[in-house]
């Protein structure tokens, strides 16, 4: 419905409406009317426009994409998939375009951004914005408010370089658990759990009692742990949903890690007695401090930083215990069908694309031994 009013020499519109989207009452307004039938003609247009589900096509980019952000994205993606986003928008892309009209962002301009972008990000920063924008163009095409995406068949400049892929040499495995055990009984638990295991570190994180099966020797990874939250936030703060769909997953567990969160069990049932109401009960967390809270990542980085140092083994990320169980399955000679869905990946080629350097490494040791062993056999 639509609401006239004089403002100065002037008049304007307001029409209330319901989106159809988000299901939120909103309003339109317009001012700058010479005579209020003038207003009434433009009034009635707009309320024709919304009612076949379409929306001014003369919105600024930066609105747009705000929009897009909190109305279609925040709360139906991940937290950190929704920060990635956001990033894109508020650092890359609004300010470049400033104060350009949705509708006015063509192909060539959109392509010189990037262009712009790659002379000073890396490709895969390049190529998360250009994942950002598309995805929020496509759905203003959906919504009527452009007519094609002008981002469609842009070119990213730049190759994506293979990184050598980091992890634990099975030679130094031991001896940093044994130094991870002086520095502190937790982190001894937490890295041994993520290298037999090859779970993330939010998964590992957020890893409750309820979710270990110590007869089957089953681990069920269902969540993941919000390290930006509270210390003090509970269950429903704590903990979200998987990277991805494959990511909720079943695994084994050896025999020796089994016996290893039996005893975690015992240790952690005597801090309850002990701490009683102080024990943060409501989380159930295998992974914790003394008092049941979780372990901050900065608490991990540094204990995880200065173990490698301790026993002088080069830097790494925490992500390289994901990678060391991956190279001691296919040292095992296991095959990638089975490491894919070990470590949840979404698809094969995934696992083999990652590992394809280090199983080709594999394969050449086999030979190179396979060749001293026959040499003589085939004289």
């Amino acid at each position: 419905m639509a609401y006239f009013r004089k403002r100065g020499n002037g008049w304007e519109y307001r029409v209330s409406y319901k989106d159809p989207f988000t299901n939120k009452s909103k309003v339109k307004s317009k001012t700058g009317f010479k005579t209020k039938k003038e207003a009434s003609i433009a009034a009635s247009e707009m309320e024709k426009q919304l009612s076949e589900g379409k929306k001014e096509t003369n919105m600024l980019l930066k609105n747009y994409l705000h929009e897009w952000l909190y109305e279609y994205k925040q709360d139906t993606i991940r937290k950190n998939t929704f920060l990635i986003h956001k990033n894109s928008v508020d650092k890359h892309i609004i300010p470049y375009f400033q104060e350009m009209k949705l509708n006015d962002l063509k192909p060539l301009m959109y392509q010189k951004f990037l262009n712009q972008l790659s002379d000073s990000k890396s490709k895969r920063t390049v190529e998360i914005v250009h994942s950002t924008i598309y995805s929020a163009l496509d759905r203003a095409v959906i919504l009527g408010m452009i007519k094609s995406n002008p981002c469609h068949k842009a070119s990213i400049r730049g190759e994506t370089k293979q990184k050598d892929l980091e992890y634990l040499k099975s030679e130094d495995i031991s001896k940093f658990l044994a130094e991870a055990y002086q520095y502190g009984y937790i982190y001894w638990l937490f890295f041994k759990l993520l290298i037999e295991t090859g779970m993330r570190k939010g998964e590992a994180g957020a890893l409750q009692w309820s979710d270990i099966n110590l007869t089957d020797q089953t681990i069920a990874i269902t969540k993941t742990l919000d390290y930006q939250a509270s210390v003090d936030a509970g269950v429903n703060v704590l903990f979200g949903d998987t990277k991805t769909y494959h990511s909720r997953r079943t695994i084994g567990i050896s025999h020796s890690l089994t016996r290893d969160l039996r005893s975690h069990m015992q240790w952690q049932n005597q801090n309850k007695l002990a701490l009683n109401d102080v024990y943060r009960h409501d989380l159930n967390l295998v992974n914790s401090r003394k008092n049941g809270s979780f372990i901050p990542k900065s608490t991990l980085f540094n204990a995880f930083s200065r173990i490698l140092k301790k026993v002088k083994i080069p830097p790494l990320p925490i992500h390289a215990t994901r990678h060391t169980h991956a190279v001691l399955l296919l040292e095992a000679g296991t095959e990638m069908k089975y490491i894919q869905e070990r470590l949840g990946h979404s698809s094969i080629k995934i696992t083999a694309d990652v590992y394809v350097h280090i199983s080709k490494k594999i394969e050449k040791n086999s030979m190179d031994k396979f060749e001293e062993y026959t040499k003589n056999i085939f004289k």
